[in-house]
């Protein structure tokens, strides 16, 4: 069984598997080593996106505990859940912790809050609340975050649209707090550090031309929509002279395979290998517009004056989209080149989007996070 250094102190387990939950769990765990007068902090890695999560590990110094090393190729939901709760069930009988924090959608957030759940753990759930309202869009995602909402003892929500819907939801109000999004801490600590372009992926891109940044790599769009958005892509290759799209590829083989089917070889093309984080913000810095279908990149864009076409049906994000920083464009090949080429070509639409501010938070969400757990753990010890 786990033993304890300081027993006076509440055990914090904080689990993780992908990129995204290691940026947004980073300044959580940077909050809760500062508060180590009360909290014991312990990081578990599931291993769900192994080789795009140690750089993110080591750029935030996080160290691992427990290493679950889950990962496998084509990997199977149903078998990744079932790994996870059966390790995550392993470990928590080991470490016996007070509290295990998990961020998102992912499965490794689901199966860990059910873990916990099953073994009378409290759960927090960061960036709680976000919703489309089609369990399918994103799939699962939207269901992953619904049943962590569920579990949760504490929701922290990055925005006050997320505490309603939490609220309606019937989750007791006492327990929802909003805090911002804990990507805006990430990406102001990592801008501010120093970055050799030189020396980084990006000194090979052509000098010269516009950026267009492009990240697609969302399940629901293997097939039909990734095939629609490559050809959006070429055409407005072809179209616009003063391009340069690039396009960070995600490992997963539906998506690299699709990818170099249709794009190899354009020259106002580059298909790159996934980039570190620090060098993706970078390339956000220095594009025109972002196309894509990740939630972080939403929430990261309006920071850097950027705008972003959704790549998606619905978005959880709606606050992009009602700020005026973002518009949803789907995977339909004509919207996305109309929309694409508007603001290439529109200097007015385009300041219209640029100059919006970014409505997911100040920088200041993992302190507020790690406030709320020092309170919380401070009555329920008061009141055993």
């Amino acid at each position: 069984m786990g033993t304890r250094e300081q027993p006076d102190r509440s055990r914090v387990l904080v689990v993780l598997g992908t990129r995204p939950e290691a940026i947004k769990l980073a300044p959580v765990i940077d909050a809760l080593r500062r508060a180590a007068d009360q909290f014991d902090v312990k990081v578990c890695v599931t291993g769900q996106h192994r080789e795009m999560l140690r750089p993110i590990l080591d750029l935030f110094a996080i160290s691992p505990d427990r290493d679950l090393d889950l990962m496998s190729p084509n990997q199977k939901l149903a078998g990744l859940t079932s790994a996870v709760l059966t390790e995550m069930t392993r470990i928590l009988e080991d470490l016996r912790p007070e509290w295990v924090v998990v961020q998102g959608d992912t499965t490794t957030a689901f199966a860990a809050s059910l873990a916990a759940f099953y073994q009378n753990v409290r759960v927090a759930h960061v960036e709680a609340g976000l919703r489309t309202g089609d369990m399918r869009q994103p799939f699962p995602e939207e269901a992953n975050r619904r049943i962590a909402d569920i579990l949760a003892d504490l929701h922290f929500a990055p925005t006050e649209r997320a505490r309603r819907n939490l609220l309606r939801e019937g989750a007791d109000p006492a327990t929802v707090f909003v805090t911002g999004n804990t990507v805006i801490d990430a990406l102001r600590h990592v801008v501010a550090l120093e970055y050799d372009v030189l020396s980084s992926p990006l000194a090979a891109l052509p000098p010269g031309r516009r950026i267009v940044l492009v990240t697609a790599h969302r399940r629901e769009s293997f097939g039909r929509g990734l095939a629609a958005i490559c050809r959006a892509l070429r055409r407005l290759a072809d179209d616009v002279p003063d391009i340069q799209i690039v396009y960070p590829v995600h490992l997963n083989p539906n998506v690299g395979d699709a990818v170099h089917e249709r794009l190899d070889g354009h020259p106002r093309i580059s298909l790159i290998p996934p980039l570190d984080y620090a060098s993706l913000l970078q390339l956000m810095r220095r594009s025109t517009i972002i196309l894509t279908d990740s939630g972080g990149i939403q929430e990261e864009a309006p920071s850097l004056a950027k705008p972003v076409l959704v790549l998606r049906a619905a978005t959880e994000r709606p606050e992009a989209v009602e700020a005026g920083c973002a518009r949803i464009v789907g995977t339909d090949e004509e919207v996305i080149v109309r929309e694409a080429r508007r603001l290439l070509e529109d200097a007015e639409a385009y300041a219209r989007m640029a100059q919006v501010a970014n409505p997911f938070g100040d920088g200041r969400a993992g302190d507020r996070i790690v406030s709320v757990l020092r309170r919380t753990d401070k009555a329920s010890k008061a009141a055993a």
